[in-house]
């Protein structure tokens, strides 16, 4: 009478239910047992880290490790570096890669095939093959070792076009022809429109680009030279340069550089899975 349903008998936990939670409950301690050592190891004393036996929980727990990167290297510039180019590439993936995706979705135009699978070959080019290409460039233009030459050849990818192509393909037509026969230009319908639906979608492209810059290593490695332009991932590697390694250091520094991701995951991992289950199922 209010849409209630029948409880119906309690479904008993058989064997083969049993061992497959235990089995992805163990799976899940494997996954994350190098991260939970990280973060223990961050708070632990030098003399503590290498003992034997080992220990997962520091005895004396210490910030020693956080203030030595705070004070003596100029860990807060390289976070304050990575911070800047991954947001910006990934608010230029999700315009530039919108507005591409929507004239190959939504536009008929000549050869827009032929461009769309040029873009889709762009993606089977290793990063490797167009550094030195793409260095000299910017050599040229005199770019090197400013926020430039670190956001501008990652801007936009084909994988980004590609996704949101594939997710705008889903909107029907008949939205788009009562958007036209009511006036709306493109532009209008694209913000007003389009955008609200996406929204997952966007989301989706934006995250895969913020996460591709924060870990990446080779390219700002080749294009920056200074401390000023430097990011956390080169900052990693500067603290392993010298001639021992402070691993409390270093794993305090691994761990600063791994909770941003971890944090800004759990508040949009909603969003990211539906983006990946509703996108790509239409070509």
């Amino acid at each position: 009478m209010f849409g209630l349903k029948p409880l119906g008998k309690k479904e008993q936990l058989t064997p083969a239910i049993l061992a497959i939670e235990l089995f992805l409950v163990v799976f899940v301690i494997v996954l994350n047992l190098p991260f939970f050592w990280m973060l223990s190891a961050s708070f632990k004393p030098k003399s503590e880290i290498l003992s034997y036996p080992p220990r997962l929980f520091p005895s004396q727990p210490n910030f020693d490790g956080y203030r030595y990167i705070w004070q003596m290297v100029p860990f807060a510039r390289y976070f304050y570096n990575s911070t800047v180019v991954a947001i910006s590439i990934g608010l230029s993936n999700v315009l530039l890669g919108s507005l591409a995706a929507y004239a190959f979705a939504k536009i008929r135009f000549k050869g827009a095939k032929t461009m769309f699978f040029v873009f889709l070959g762009t993606m089977m080019i290793p990063m490797e093959v167009i550094v030195i290409p793409n260095y000299i460039s910017l050599n040229y233009i005199r770019w090197l070792d400013t926020y430039r030459a670190l956001i501008v050849p990652f801007a936009v990818s084909g994988f980004s076009i590609f996704l949101l192509r594939q997710f705008y393909m889903q909107i029907p037509r008949d939205l788009d022809d009562a958007a036209e026969i009511d006036g709306c230009g493109r532009i209008r319908y694209l913000f007003t429109i389009i955008y609200p639906l996406s929204q997952p979608a966007l989301l989706t492209v934006g995250l895969y680009a913020f996460l591709a810059s924060w870990n990446s290593f080779l390219w700002p490695l080749i294009v920056t030279n200074s401390d000023r332009m430097r990011v956390i991932q080169i900052g990693l590697k500067a603290l392993q340069d010298s001639w021992m390694i402070e691993w409390n250091e270093l794993t305090a520094a691994s761990t600063l550089a791994t909770v941003p991701i971890l944090i800004l995951f759990f508040f949009v991992q909603k969003r990211f899975l539906e983006g990946i289950t509703v996108t790509g199922l239409k070509g």
